[in-house]
Parts: structure tokens; C-alpha cells; sequence
């Protein structure tokens, strides 16, 4: 397929990503599967189901407060209430939405008591629209909300319904466009490696490699940076799923997932290196891993499915975990998209019972995880794939074939130490020797 890699920029000269298609798509799929639904309307409060309908957006400071809200009825366009003059400033530069743009304010996630009769409000401006369409008596379709709004659209007579599965239908398959942000948002992450490659050395801290990662991500456009997973030395294994300010050492195994936002559209992008060495076992678990991995892959193509490809990771027993809910995500696929985690998911834990057919356009991470027989280090590895008419592509391009490792190569009068060795090396035959002479010599035991 080869899929493009364009700059972060727009130009005259040549066809890039179109942000009107972009827009028109994302939306005519929503309005679509609404059109063929029980439901009258939509109701989000999501923001990344806001963006996909109104393409708009106010930074993600606001994303956990569930305070944006937009209303898609049936039949018609969206209207969206925003946070005080960001409903203005959409007036001004988002001509798609026009006077549909408007000032409302939520509950800010509890900020607001229920005395302050938000909810209330939220819940009239909803019913006015809905009956000026005639649509107050159909079920509303909502994906998240708080309780109070929930309740007080009920009492305005309001049914309500899950409309958070419709949203995630519309994004399972990606257009054209979000295809190639999601590619060129790879594309940042795979020079932000390079980045880290080069900086990773004994002293360096976890938190560092995430400052030096946000650093570089910001500077060459990421809209935002959502984390940067840093694990290393004894605590990769079991993942924590957190970085801490640990300072990396010789021989240690580290492994990043690194998660960020290039025009909404995410990366969930794992690697793993070793400091100046790796031991045999920790070479022996990276290959397991790889291996995982590349079997999956093998199976990305239309007409198969998850279940398929949950079937060639191991069971949770066979590495520690007692059942697939204690072990879940570490041999793990999800679709990624404005989220980092959309629908497909595939793992031992629902794919087997519930398995979804592979189709072109969707877009999906495939990450596995295998510890080493040492009892503490372990290998983790993730890429990502767009399935294509006739199988797929990887858009994550760091290198990732080999444990890669990291560091200076450091040198002795013999020449270079090998890159592959265990931090206490057994002891030689002339040490033996030493140590069985002393023993006569000073006629001390010596034990086996």
C-alpha cells in the first residue's frame, strides 16, 4: 500500500491530508449508523466523540471533565455546546458549524453541586432542540455522562439509551484521512526513539527519557503527550504500567510505550532496549516476544479474525499469571484512532468468544510481553498495523527485529566487550586455580 508520509505542514504544491474531507467522513459515518439505528438523536459528551462529530477542539486539559457536549439528532447537523468563549471562537473559525456553536457549561465533573441546577440546564437545552424537531419521544443515545444530567434528562421525559457503541462503530473503520494522520503521527514517535536511543546510558533516569521524549514530540508538533511508559531494571517485570525516577544501569532491560496525539490522532508504541549488554536470558525473552508478535501480524488480513490472532499468544499460565483477566493486555491488541484504546479488542480474555472479523481501513496496535527465566527482567514490543484490501502495513518503523542495546560500547585491552554477556561473569579456570592454591597454602577449607 504504501502509505504516505507527508510534512506537518500545509502547502499548495501538493495533496496532503484534506481536513474538509476529513470532517465531511467522520460525520456522514456517525449520521449514517444513526440513520439505521432505534435512536433520535445522539447525545456525546466524550471529547473525542465531540471532535469526531464537530471537528473541534480545546486542548486536552478538558478531557476528564466531561463538560463539552454535543447533540447529533436524526436527520440533521450537530450542535455543540462548548466551554465560554471556545463556542465563540468555533463561531469565528469553524464556519462548518456556524451559529451551532454555543456557550453551555456541565457539572465539571462534580465541581458543580447539584444546587447550582447544571444539570438542570444541560438537560432543557437538550429537550428544546429535540422537540423542535420532533424527536423528544425517540430514545437518546449517550456515550458518557454524570449521574445528575443523566437523571435530569429523565425527568424532562427523556429515554435514554447506550449510544456509546454506535460512536465506537463509526470509528472502527478509518477514512482515508485519519489514516494518514495516524501514519504520520507514528512517524513523529519513530524519530522520538531515535532520540532516545541516543541519550540512553547508566545515570539516565526514567524520568528523564520522559522529559527528553515530551520535549522532542512537542517541538516537532505533537498536540499533546498523552504518556511516556519508561520501565526498567527489576521493574520490568511485572509491568507496572508507570515510569518512575529509577536511574538505568548496566545490563538493565528497558522498554517505552510512548502515547501521543498528532491532530487528535493517537500512537501507542512500545519498544525495548538493554543498557550497554543484555544477559542471555534477557536475548532469549526478547525473541519469545518477537516471535509472539510476528505471528500475529502474519494473520493481519480481511476476512480473518481477532480470534484467530489471540490463538498463537500463550496462555496466562505459561507466563505466571493465573487466568487471562490477571495477565490482560500484556499479549494484547487494540484499534487506535482519537483513542489510544477503540475497538477491535483482541486477547485471550473476550476475543475467543466474541470474535470480530478483520476488515480493510481498520487500524490496530498488536503489543506482547514476555518475561525472562532470571525471575525479573522481561521484553516488551508493540507495532502498529493498517489493514489494507489485501493484508497490511506497519506504520511503526523503529527498529525492532532484535533487542536493540543502547549506551556506549565499552572497551577493553582484548578489544570490544561483547554486547551479549551476563552482568558476573562465572569465574575462570586461572581464578580456580587461585582459589584452590590459597586453600593449601593457608590450609583452609574451601567449600564446593
Amino acid at each position: 500500500m504504501a502509505l504516505k508520509t507527508y510534512g506537518t505542514m500545509a502547502v499548495d504544491w501538493e495533496n496532503r491530508v484534506d481536513f474538509d474531507r476529513l470532517r465531511r467522513e467522520r460525520l456522514q459515518k456517525a449520521k449514517d449508523l444513526l440513520a439505521k439505528s432505534s435512536m433520535g438523536s445522539l447525545l456525546c459528551f466524550d471529547m473525542n466523540n465531540v471532535r469526531y462529530l464537530t471537528a473541534t477542539h480545546i486542548g486536552t486539559w478538558a478531557q476528564d471533565k466531561a463538560n463539552r457536549f454535543t447533540l447529533l439528532p436524526q436527520n440533521d447537523e450537530p450542535i455543540l455546546w462548548d466551554f465560554g468563549s471556545a463556542a465563540k471562537h468555533h463561531q469565528l473559525n469553524c464556519p462548518w458549524l456556524g451559529e451551532r456553536s454555543r456557550p453551555g457549561i456541565s457539572m465539571l465533573r462534580g465541581a458543580m453541586t447539584p444546587q447550582m441546577g447544571r444539570a438542570e440546564d444541560v438537560a432543557k437545552k437538550i429537550r428544546v432542540e429535540l422537540e423542535k424537531r420532533g424527536l423528544h419521544k425517540e430514545p437518546v443515545g449517550i456515550d458518557i455522562i454524570e449521574l445528575p444530567v443523566l437523571f435530569a434528562l429523565q425527568k424532562e421525559g427523556l429515554e435514554i439509551v447506550d449510544g456509546q457503541q454506535l460512536m465506537s462503530e463509526a470509528r472502527v473503520i478509518k477514512t482515508q484521512d485519519e489514516i494518514s494522520l495516524l501514519n504520520m503521527s507514528a512517524m513523529m514517535v519513530d524519530a522520538a526513539y531515535d532520540e532516545l536511543y541516543r541519550a540512553m546510558k547508566p545515570g539516565l533516569r526514567e524520568n528523564e527519557a520522559v522529559g527528553l521524549v515530551s520535549k522532542f514530540l512537542y517541538d516537532l508538533g505533537s498536540e499533546y503527550v498523552e504518556a511516556v511508559n519508561a520501565i526498567s531494571g527489576e521493574r520490568c517485570n511485572p509491568h507496572p504500567h508507570v515510569f518512575s525516577d529509577r536511574v538505568l544501569r548496566p545490563g538493565d532491560p528497558v522498554y517505552y510505550d510512548i502515547l501521543h496525539s498528532y491532530m487528535g490522532y493517537r500512537t501507542c508504541y512500545y519498544r525495548c532496549f538493554t543498557v550497554g549488554f543484555a544477559s542471555h536470558t534477557m536475548v532469549d525473552a526478547y525473541k519469545r516476544c518477537r516471535e509472539y508478535l510476528d505471528a500475529a501480524i502474519e494473520l493481519v488480513r480481511p476476512g480473518r479474525t481477532t480470534a484467530e490472532i489471540a490463538a498463537v499468544w500463550p496462555k496466562a499460565q505459561d507466563f505466571g499469571f493465573p487466568n487471562e483477566e490477571a495477565a490482560f493486555a500484556l499479549q494484547y491488541g487494540h484499534g487506535i484512532g482519537l483513542a489510544i484504546w477503540e475497538k477491535p479488542v483482541i486477547s485471550r480474555l473476550v476475543s475467543f468468544d466474541h470474535p470480530v472479523e478483520i476488515k480493510p481501513g481498520m487500524v490496530f496496535a498488536l503489543e506482547t510481553f514476555w518475561p525472562s527465566t532470571d525471575g525479573w527482567s522481561a521484553a516488551r514490543i508493540e507495532e502498529e498495523i493498517v489493514v489494507t484490501p489485501t493484508g497490511h502495513e506497519v506504520i511503526t518503523r523503529f527498529p525492532a527485529e532484535q533487542l536493540l542495546v543502547a549506551g556506549a560500547h565499552y572497551f577493553t585491552v582484548n578489544g570490544p566487550l561483547p554486547t551479549t554477556r551476563e552482568s558476573e561473569s562465572p569465574a575462570s579456570k586461572r581464578v580456580l586455580e587461585m582459589i584452590e592454591a590459597s586453600a593449601k597454602t593457608e590450609r583452609v577449607g574451601v567449600a564446593d
